[in-house]
């Protein structure tokens, strides 16, 4: 995998929390995964997690940082979040 960093105690995490209303958030953002309730140890050992966020660091990279975040606002206004094709693709890669 390409470089990327974490962020833990992110406030962008936070908010994507609220919304989500979930108490563990993971949340990238171009090359960075933000987290909010947990930390990076925590984080690191959940390997489906990682597998999952790390497949939204792949689709930054492929897209392009503006790209994506595009495409994938508008996935989640077309066909809800659990059903964005990204959010879909993560799954499947953190499951595999």
């Amino acid at each position: 995998m390409t470089d990327y960093s974490i962020k833990e105690n992110s406030w962008i995490a936070k908010l994507a929390a609220l919304k989500l209303k979930s108490k563990r958030v993971a949340i990238v953002i171009g090359k960075t995964i933000h987290l909010h309730n947990t930390s990076k140890q925590e984080f690191l050992k959940d390997e489906n997690w990682v597998k999952h966020e790390l497949c939204h660091v792949r689709q930054f990279q492929q897209y392009g940082f503006v790209p994506f975040i595009v495409k994938y606002l508008w996935e989640s206004i077309k066909h809800g979040y659990c059903n964005n094709k990204y959010e879909v693709e993560a799954r499947k890669a953190g499951a595999s």
